[in-house]
Order: C-alpha cells, then sequence, then structure tokens
C-alpha cells in the first residue's frame, strides 16, 4: 500500500454545520415575568451535531476533517480554535463575512430532557461546492450530520454521495430532528447512496412516515443499498443496529452500560455514539462490536456538560465497551 493509500485507510470526511451551544443547566421550571432565576450552571461549549461528532472521532485518533461555514465573529473563531485544540482539520471550513456563526441555546433538566433554541446564521449554508475531490480522495468514509438543517446541501447530497461510493469511500448520514417536521429534503434519494443511517425513533418515523419503529427501519433498508445499516438511537435504551441477512431483518441491540458519576446532561450522546460506531467500522470491527463502542462513547459523553466536555478516546471507549451487552 502506497502513502496516500495508507493515509485514507480511517480517514473520516464530515460535512455539516458549525455552531456554538450555550447550554444552561435547570434544578426547575423556567419562569417568565422579568423573575431573574439562578441557575446551576451556564455553559459555552462545540455545538453542532457535525461538529460533535467530528471532533469525537478525531478524539477516538480518527484523522477527521470538517467541511461546513462560520461567520467572522468571536463565535466563529472560539469553534475554529476548539476544533483545532481537538485535532480536528479546519482546512475546509469557509468563512462568510456576511452571516453570523449560528448558536443553540440548551435549557437542560435533571432528567436530561432539554429545550433547544437555534439562532441560525451560518448553518445551513455548506453546498457541495465546499467538497473538493481532493477530499473525497483522500478519505474513506464521508458522514452528513444535521440532515434536515443542511438546506443549501440537500439538492446535491445524493449526487455526492454517489460520487464518494464511486470512489470507494462508504457514506452515512443523521438525519437529526427536522424544525420543519416536513421530513423530507431529499433524503429518499440520498439513501440508495447511504451505507448507514443514524436516527432515533421520532426521527425515523418522521422520515419514513411510518407509525412504528420497525415499520421505518423497514422502509430505510428497503430504500438502501446491500449491506446498509440502519443505526436507532434509543437514548436510556442504547441503540440498536438493524441490517438485512437475505431476506430477514437482523437486529442488534446494545445496552447502556454503567458509568461512574451523575448524568450532567445529553446534549451530543447521540452524536458521541455515531462517532464511536464510525471509528470502530472504520477500523474493521464487526457491526456488533461498533455498535457496542458507539453506545459506550455516547453514554460517557453524558457525564461531562456540552456535546464534547466528556468524550472518550479510544483506550476508555474499550474499556467502557467491554462492559456492554449485545444481544439479538
Amino acid at each position: 500500500m502506497d502513502h496516500a493509500a495508507a493515509e485514507r485507510v480511517n480517514a473520516l470526511l464530515v460535512v455539516g454545520e458549525l455552531c456554538v451551544d450555550l447550554i444552561v443547566e435547570l434544578d426547575g421550571e423556567l419562569r417568565f415575568g422579568q423573575h431573574e432565576q439562578i441557575v446551576p450552571a451556564t455553559t459555552l461549549t462545540m455545538g453542532s451535531s457535525s461538529a460533535i461528532t467530528a471532533c469525537g472521532a478525531a478524539r477516538l485518533g480518527i484523522p477527521t476533517s470538517l467541511v461546513s461555514v462560520r461567520g467572522d465573529d468571536p463565535f466563529g473563531v472560539f469553534l475554529a480554535d476548539e476544533l483545532d485544540r481537538r485535532r480536528v482539520d479546519t482546512s475546509l471550513i469557509r468563512i462568510d463575512p456576511t452571516r453570523p456563526t449560528g448558536a443553540s441555546t440548551h435549557l437542560t433538566r435533571p432528567d436530561g430532557d432539554r429545550a433547544i433554541l437555534t439562532s441560525m446564521g451560518s448553518i445551513g449554508t455548506v453546498t457541495t461546492a465546499d467538497v473538493p475531490d481532493t477530499a473525497l480522495a483522500s478519505s474513506a468514509h464521508l458522514h452528513i450530520g444535521s440532515y434536515f438543517l443542511q438546506h443549501d446541501l440537500q439538492t446535491g447530497a445524493a449526487e455526492l454521495f454517489r460520487r464518494a461510493r464511486a470512489k470507494g469511500l462508504t457514506t452515512s448520514v443523521d438525519g437529526n430532528f427536522d424544525p420543519a417536521q416536513e421530513w423530507d429534503g431529499g433524503i429518499a434519494d440520498l439513501l440508495p447512496h447511504t451505507d448507514i443511517l443514524f436516527g432515533n425513533e421520532q426521527e425515523l418515523c418522521g422520515i419514513s412516515q411510518a407509525g412504528d419503529l420497525g415499520g421505518a427501519v423497514e422502509w430505510a433498508l428497503d430504500r438502501m443499498p446491500p449491506g446498509g445499516v440502519v443505526v436507532a438511537k434509543l437514548g436510556a435504551d442504547g441503540a440498536s443496529a438493524l441490517s438485512r441477512v437475505g431476506t430477514r431483518t437482523e437486529t442488534l441491540h446494545a445496552a447502556v452500560p454503567t458509568v461512574e458519576g451523575r448524568l450532567v446532561d445529553t446534549v451530543g450522546a447521540g452524536d458521541t455514539l455515531a462517532a464511536g460506531f464510525l471509528a470502530a467500522r472504520l477500523r474493521g470491527a464487526s457491526t456488533g462490536e461498533a455498535l457496542a463502542f458507539g453506545v459506550a462513547c455516547g453514554t460517557a459523553s453524558t457525564r461531562g456538560p456540552g456535546g464534547v466536555g466528556a468524550q472518550p478516546d479510544e483506550s476508555t471507549g474499550r474499556a467502557l465497551a467491554a462492559s456492554v451487552v449485545v444481544t439479538s
């Protein structure tokens, strides 16, 4: 294997949004009426599903590049510095001086539930033109995060995935929540070129318009290429990986392991799960092994504030994954 081929063996290319997260911990109900309310903590941190997944993979030792757009403002500079510090390649991040960097305010409750208030700014302005052939040539896997926020990318996403797979890359997409709750954006056209689809029950049912998770998975697998995998993120119930074996659907389930420390918040846990799953697959793990590793990484991330505050390194993820029970 030549040097260039060796460099791309497990390299990850993530395309998506950039925004900061301002996380406000609540210990009671939010009150209006101009009442000053004391809260346990407020944290400014790396936000956005795409960037959190990129940071999670880089933390696990995967060479990772992020294709995105940010504003020329303090939030944008903060994000660039954080990505550099977390060893994510930022050379493909475009600066748009006409827009502010996106920002999300998370109001989190002790039970892990949260409300998210997002100002879009530069979110959703990345396009396929921001993904050069050279980036595909030096990568092994292409991932799109928060698909329903990528408004300027959606019309060309299927062609981008087709082009990537023709060059030998595997592909994945994480829809995340659709604020418009239209659940379209051409994602049905993207699935025939998608090797891995991530989503929670609400998102998968929204995409498929199915009445339950089982129906949603069957709808997705019917449209995905042979070997396609749906990773259903189930929160406190762990995650499942579903794929076709012949004419039947095989289901693997990974339960959440016991982790030391209190649950701080669940911000970005699903994105870190995706990072762990992709990192394991890029290193040649089986679907069950990747599922266990992903659940371990996602669980570990809930023990720190924000999406990147407690993302594990590879050795920590492996140690925790050893205690994850996978059943079929």
